[in-house]
């Protein structure tokens, strides 16, 4: 499979993103891109920064606009794209979630993200809920898509319940970057973090695993916090982690890469973490902690 990443910076200017969008998709599909993959929140800009209750006026509903709009595009292009968007489900209930377009431009199906962070300059649970529909991957034309949202990728048993489901591959669309003030020795062991964890799930569940993230600096509008450079760096691993393809920290940037979904079979088979799992002995993990 071929697949397509789409890193870009973005503005205020909502139309002038899309138009980005657009153009940066049907250049990943000029180039075989059989499914395109797009960085969370791609509309706008990442709106978690400060906690304002007229910003929920930029949700959307699931079918709306924006799948109405890139559906037309994943119809004409005949691609598989994976959104993701302020989801309004009613008024006072809102999600972060991500949509999954079929190429013939209807919904595939969507994830709405289960772990929200609360952390300064990413207040996400002042916006959403905990995603209800579980961990289950999406089918499309292109295979069983295991969609998951940014911070979810911190979280082992999220990819591994994907993997257990079925999923052929793991998806984080991603808004994640550094504060100013920090080191560059710790801004790089954060970026590595980021890397190896997710890197780690392609190891432990023998899958590739499509990482996509913003880039481009967005102030604080509050000014509590020197806003955030988001560090791009989205990247393609395969099933023992290696990494396929790597887009550069501060560009806007496309990448189109090769997939072989047949190395997960071979590679379950000699190193068969799935055989081993002593799930007999696992019943603790679904307790906060163990006194």
């Amino acid at each position: 499979m071929k697949i397509g990443l789409v890193q870009q910076s973005n503005t205020a200017d909502i139309q002038s993103n899309k138009d980005k969008l657009k153009t940066n998709i049907t250049v990943c599909a000029r180039q075989g891109a059989e499914l395109i993959v797009l960085q969370e929140l791609h509309n706008g800009l990442y709106f978690c920064q400060v906690e304002d209750p007229a910003i929920f006026d930029l949700a959307e509903t699931i079918p709306g606009r924006s799948t109405e709009e890139f559906g037309a595009l994943a119809k004409e292009l005949g691609v598989v794209l994976v959104l993701s968007l302020f989801e309004k489900r009613m008024p006072g209930l809102y999600h972060n979630t991500a949509v999954v377009i079929e190429k013939d431009g209807s919904i595939a199906g969507k994830y709405r993200k289960m772990h929200i962070p609360d952390d300064p300059a990413y207040y996400e649970k002042f916006y959403f809920t905990p995603g209800d529909l579980g961990f289950t991957p999406i089918q499309t034309s292109v295979g069983k898509l295991g969609v998951l949202v940014c911070w979810d990728q911190w979280y082992p048993e999220a990819a591994r319940l994907m993997a257990l489901a079925g999923a052929e591959v793991l998806i984080y669309p991603t808004a994640i970057g550094w504060e100013s003030t920090d080191t560059d020795d710790e801004k790089n062991r954060q970026r590595e973090a980021w890397q190896i964890s997710q890197r780690a799930h392609s190891v432990a569940n023998g899958l590739h695993v499509i990482s996509m993230n913003r880039t481009g600096y967005e102030a604080d509008p509050s000014g509590v916090t020197n806003g955030i450079q988001f560090w791009g760096s989205s990247f393609v691993s395969g099933p023992q982690g290696e990494i396929l393809a790597q887009a550069s920290t501060d560009k806007n940037e496309n990448l189109v890469v090769d997939i072989d979904l047949k190395r997960t079979e071979t590679v379950r088979r000699m190193w068969p973490f799935f055989r081993d799992r002593r799930i007999d002995s696992f019943g603790d993990l679904v307790k906060r902690g163990i006194e």
